[in-house]
């Protein structure tokens, strides 16, 4: 008699009977739930999985189509694979590097020792139009780590051969297609005929790999020119290049050796420098009476504001912080989204008129009694705080919509200088996988909320969906806009931040839906070697997160 164990489907609330050993792809048929996009992936037991894996033991199972994080996140790396299968089969001596995340798609360097030219990329398109075609089925291989690392020497994969070397680990997960082998820390489509769109299009001097939208994936996301963003990634590569960090095999390597202190030394003087930098420019222009400071949540923008201070007091400049929180409306004036809840990080949650009016008037050198917000009542009110702007000062102002054309529509534009602050990481785990820069921000927004707001990493994870979309909404469209862009990444970031952020990830319980997010975030830590925090200056941008800054917060 054939055994069976129980299946508990959260898609419909149903339970079923299903042969023990089955897959999850077995299981979708026999479940009969009619997704109107085909899965791509499942939550098992609140952990991703991919259709093949098999199940033992009851289990709660959710199917995930293309619209979910995960499943974007499924495709994306299913087609970063068949990208670099197509190009070892067209360049054999070619590497490619899965870059940076930008104009909505994806930089891919193809190091040919030559140009990259646009025969190039039309060769590499239609040859990965040939794989997927021809419905290739992905396996995934278990063996022993020895025989990973002697497979991908042998591939001239040295990043991934690097990165497995630092593991410890007795066995290594790899996957391949038509016997072409590859390493991805996440689950991957079944066959590659289920990659039904994407875009490859000339980029810089390298590649564009385009997606399909997440909310209308029957179309490419919109190809949007970020000039300035690249810039300032190719910046950061070439810091990587003075520390010799490009991957996390790289990173683990130089802790292993002891070079730690020379790490933190380097990276926080680069960054220092940048900081000097901006404030020397801002001082170049000498007619800039307000500096505004972007960036989306965690981005260390408040921290950059307070090291802008500083480099501004040295060229000479007083710089007078005014908090946007305090020109917030009375709160029943305050914006409503979908549900119905108020939207304090709407535009219109902000008294625009107020705060054009009082600004100008300070630039004609009146005095203005400043707002307060009272967050208990809701309610603005005048704080008895007087202000004159002295002539040798400038204003310096920083929040979520500082780069928001609306926010000051009504000052001369001669008189501001605009800052866009991010954490973009930069340094990949190899050189076919990235790390999202959402999930450096996340890990430090988790940090911060459960140290100085008493709030857990359910509560932050659960909140982050809301938080990304409003910055696609009030943040990133405006990036551009900016006079100056600002990397708060640190190269050894992640390998600071670890200590702190893994105990809190594994206080997230089994049995609730941030669970996945969670384990996914652990896993991914799991690759990176600690570091010491207590290396880390005072005056680093991390310490807004980690806790001992010499700032006031």
């Amino acid at each position: 008699m054939e055994q069976t164990i129980t299946i508990r489907c959260r898609n419909n609330g149903q339970s079923i009977q299903v042969p023990l050993g089955s897959t999850l792809a077995d299981i979708y048929e026999q479940l009969d739930l009619k997704m109107e996009r085909p899965p791509i992936i499942a939550y098992v037991n609140n952990k991703v999985e991919g259709l093949r894996y098999r199940v033992y033991k009851p289990k709660d199972v959710e199917y995930l189509d293309i619209t979910t994080s995960s499943g974007l996140r499924t495709y994306t790396r299913t087609l970063f694979f068949v990208l670099s299968k197509a190009a070892h089969e067209l360049w054999k001596e070619c590497k490619v590097s899965i870059d940076i995340p930008v104009s909505n798609g994806y930089y891919v360097d193809l190091q040919m020792g030559r140009p990259v030219t646009l025969d190039d990329v039309g060769q590499l398109r239609r040859r990965m139009q040939e794989i997927i075609d021809q419905a290739l089925p992905i396996h995934r291989h278990e063996t022993t780590t020895e025989e990973a690392i002697r497979m991908f020497e042998a591939e001239g994969s040295m990043s991934k051969v690097k990165l497995l070397k630092s593991q410890g680990e007795l066995y290594t997960t790899y996957y391949s297609i038509d016997g072409y082998p590859d390493y991805y820390y996440g689950a991957l489509l079944t066959n590659t005929s289920q990659l039904y769109l994407f875009g490859l299009e000339k980029y810089y001097d390298g590649l564009l790999l385009r997606l399909p939208s997440r909310s209308n994936p029957s179309e490419l996301n919109e190809m949007v020119m970020q000039d300035k963003m690249f810039g300032i990634f190719k910046e950061h590569h070439r810091w990587q290049d003075i520390l010799k960090l490009r991957t996390i095999g790289d990173l683990n390597d130089a802790i292993d050796k002891g070079y730690t202190p020379q790490l933190i030394q380097i990276s926080e003087a680069l960054q220092e420098k940048k900081i000097a930098q901006i404030a020397d420019d801002i001082a170049r222009h000498r007619g800039i009476r307000l500096v505004l400071i972007a960036g989306p949540s965690s981005s260390g923008k408040t921290t950059t504001c307070k090291r802008i201070s500083v480099q501004l007091g040295v060229n000479g400049i007083m710089p007078i912080n005014i908090s946007l929180d305090d020109y917030f409306v009375d709160r029943d004036k305050t914006p409503r989204d979908e549900s119905g809840d108020y939207d304090f990080e709407h535009l219109h949650a902000l008294n625009l008129d107020l705060f054009n009016e009082q600004l100008n008037a300070l630039f004609r050198g009146e005095e203005v009694e400043l707002p307060r917000y009272d967050f208990p009542t809701g309610r603005s009110l005048m704080s008895g705080k007087k202000l004159r702007l002295p002539s040798d000062a400038v204003l310096v102002v920083e929040g979520i919509h500082a780069l928001n054309p609306e926010l000051t529509a009504h000052i001369p534009q001669e008189f501001i200088y605009r800052v866009y602050a991010s954490a973009l990481t930069t340094l990949l785990l190899d050189n076919h996988n990235y790390i999202p820069a959402t999930d450096n921000r996340l890990l430090r927004r988790i940090i911060r909320d459960h140290k100085y707001r008493a709030v857990s990493a359910v509560q932050t994870i659960r909140r982050w969906p809301s938080v990304r979309k409003g910055e696609n909404r009030w943040i990133f469209p405006y990036q551009e806009n900016a006079d100056a862009m600002f990397n708060t990444a640190m190269l050894f970031e992640l390998a600071a931040i670890k200590r702190q952020a893994e105990p809190l990830l594994e206080r997230v319980p089994e049995n609730c839906p941030e669970y996945a997010e969670a384990y996914r975030l652990r896993k991914f830590l799991h690759y990176i070697h600690p570091i010491p925090e207590d290396q880390i200056p005072p005056t680093s941008l991390l310490r807004e997160f980690l806790g001992g800054s010499s700032f006031r917060y």
